[in-house]
């Protein structure tokens, strides 16, 4: 009986992309084996993971979620199995040597499904807001953080201090763009996440298979960079091809451009040639793309748009 394909995808996709070798061996699930394990003493920093043992973490009373969806919970369970718990819980101290979940109810049940005796969890000292935000922008300024490392302390400080995105870059010393290009990292599938996070998938990678908008696409690139150690460049094309074959299966997608579009391909075009491509569904959806050949022909574009 032949092996049924594991993304569900079309025969045109599976030739460009070839099999799903088991990539087990090079995908251990995510561990904090090097933080500090709580016990009842409170936490001394609130910007590191620390992990908790599952006995002593409670739900949240005030939870406004009253149902979980068991299917989707088993698929959460069997990811974290796969690749670890890759964005921790957030708890805060209550009676006794209790943690009292302030979110990510849904990850501490699946985690629970699992069997995990340790939970990772951010501890927030609820009282202290100005405090909390120190600890996580000192936590952010560390070297020694991953790419998902970064982005949940990003999430975190815009969550649990109520703060804008620009806010949230001007506390960290960033442009705004650098934060929101980190903090879309979080939008990947968990397998991605985890792959960025401990090395086999670069930033570089990862932008481009945002560009992606099917998950399981997202999956099967992933796993064709770690097989076959696929540079940026050579990702690229293979998602051009793979833009390219879905265009020619849906040639009704295609439809003519407005007049004003055409203008605009008109006058970029003074600049790149033919190196660009404007594409629009009927929905009024598209992909605008622009491939240069220098630095400076790039420069003299952006000087015509400031002269503008």
């Amino acid at each position: 009986m032949a092996k049924k394909n594991q993304y569900g995808l079309g025969k045109g996709l599976g030739a460009l992309l070839g099999g799903s070798d088991d990539l087990t061996q090079l995908r251990k699930p995510v561990g904090y084996i090097n933080k500090e394990v709580v016990n009842g003493m409170a936490p001394q920093d609130t910007s590191d993971v620390l992990r908790i043992p599952v006995d002593m973490i409670e739900p949240n009373p005030f939870q406004p979620r009253m149902s979980f969806d068991p299917e989707a919970l088993q698929e959460l369970a069997e990811s974290i199995r796969s690749f670890g718990l890759i964005q921790p819980i957030t708890v805060r101290k209550s009676a006794g040597d209790k943690f009292q979940i302030i979110s990510g109810e849904r990850r501490y049940r699946a985690c629970r499904l699992v069997g995990m005796e340790m939970i990772p969890a951010y501890i927030r000292d609820a009282s202290d807001q100005g405090m909390l935000e120190m600890a996580i922008v000192e936590n952010i300024q560390r070297e020694n953080l991953d790419p998902i490392e970064v982005a949940m302390s990003y999430q975190r400080l815009m969550d649990e201090c109520n703060l804008t995105q620009e806010q949230m870059a001007d506390r960290v010393g960033k442009k705004r763009a650098s934060v929101a290009n980190q903090l879309r990292l979080l939008r990947l599938p968990a397998k991605v996440q985890h792959d960025v996070k401990v090395g086999l998938v670069s930033v570089g990678h990862a932008k481009v298979l945002l560009g992606v908008a099917d998950a399981a696409t997202q999956e099967a690139l992933c796993d064709l960079i770690v097989r076959n150690g696929l540079s940026v460049r050579q990702l690229e094309e293979k998602v051009r091809h793979l833009n390219d074959a879905a265009q020619d299966k849906n040639p009704k997608e295609a439809e003519a451009l407005p007049e004003q579009y055409y203008r605009l391909l008109e006058n970029i075009g003074k600049y790149f040639g033919e190196n660009i491509s404007l594409r629009r569904n009927s929905e009024g959806k598209g992909t605008l793309t622009i491939r240069f050949d220098s630095d400076e022909q790039m420069d003299r574009f952006i000087k015509f748009l400031d002269e503008r």
